[in-house]
């Protein structure tokens, strides 16, 4: 039995503490503070995931304990600021988050490499919806890394027969994959919310694969690993499924709600709007007319109508 500890009790972090129970671990769910530890341990749930009991082999807490693994469950912009809770440690540490950090437009790993460097560290990532996961449906997901051994550990950590783990060693690929479709999802909501219909979202999604492949090989990833799950399958997932933060923001867009609305009404993060423009800058001169038209969109560069005007009037040519 390993010791697993998981940073941060959102709704993710909260159901990998549960799929790390089901997978045979002592496990840990490290909140913000003392205070939080203590609401949810009377609660028996996390106000992020409700309806979702957590067992009594999940203990919570405030602070960080010494573990085998530390899954780092933080979104992208929070990250580099929640470090300041890592001290040195031999762990293995997952970083669990989707994104570019506004400003550095560094990946999550180039966020942990720039605070504490050299450390071994992996990403996990895929098409995942917490609550699926919290529940024990079959599910699959990617840990990424250029460290062989890091990889084969969190398989064997984390691994059942309902979450099927996969390793990679492409961790700018599944990085990328995992930042780009947040952007798309909320262009393919903003498509079904304004009444275009199915044959505009399809083609949509295919175009923003396209657009992350390019991508991704611009900046030292893979195509191959644009395909896999941490490319195409989350994609598909963050683009159809309406649980989907991200295509739920872009739905409400293309019906006319005012961004600041939406997310006023909202305590989870949609890592989709900070990461648009963060995603064109690190892109530099690679071709991303959809995401490009996003970060425009929430920016309020240009209205909704303008942005669609923008992509339908671009030139014709092969695929």
């Amino acid at each position: 039995m390993s010791r697993i500890a998981v940073v941060g009790a959102g709704a993710w972090g909260t159901a990998l503490s549960l799929q790390a129970v089901r997978a045979g671990h002592h496990v840990t769910l490290v909140t913000r503070n003392a205070a939080s530890a203590s609401a949810i341990r009377a609660a028996g749930e996390s106000p992020r995931l409700p309806g979702v009991r957590l067992p009594d082999q999940i203990d919570v807490r405030g602070d960080i304990p010494d573990a085998d693994l530390l899954l780092w469950v933080v979104p992208t912009q929070h990250l580099r600021t929640s470090l300041v809770r890592l001290t040195p440690t031999d762990a293995d540490v997952v970083v669990c988050a989707k994104g570019v950090e506004v400003g550095t437009l560094l990946l999550p790993l180039e966020v942990v490499d720039s605070v504490f460097p050299a450390l071994p560290t992996g990403i996990l990532t895929g098409p995942n919806f917490a609550g699926e996961v919290a529940k024990g449906l079959p599910t699959a997901a990617v840990v990424a890394s250029s460290n062989a051994g890091l990889r084969e550990r969190v398989q064997d950590m984390l691994g059942t027969p309902t979450f099927r783990l996969y390793g990679n060693d492409d961790p700018i690929g599944a990085q990328l994959g995992g930042a780009a479709k947040n952007v798309i999802a909320i262009a393919a909501g903003a498509v079904m919310g304004a009444g275009l219909g199915e044959n505009a979202r399809a083609a949509l999604v295919t175009r923003g694969l396209s657009e992350l492949r390019r991508l991704a090989v611009a900046l030292g990833g893979r195509a191959e690993t644009v395909m896999g799950l941490s490319g195409l399958g989350d994609l598909l997932l963050t683009c159809t499924g309406p649980s989907s933060r991200n295509f739920s923001l872009g739905f409400a867009l293309g019906r006319g709600e005012r961004l600041d609305d939406i997310l006023a009404k909202r305590s989870a993060v949609t890592e989709g709007v900070p990461t648009a423009a963060a995603l064109v800058a690190r892109a530099g001169d690679v071709e991303l007319p959809i995401c490009r038209a996003v970060a425009d969109l929430v920016a309020g560069v240009q209205t909704l109508d303008q942005a669609i005007e923008r992509l339908l009037s671009r030139p014709q040519r092969d695929e």
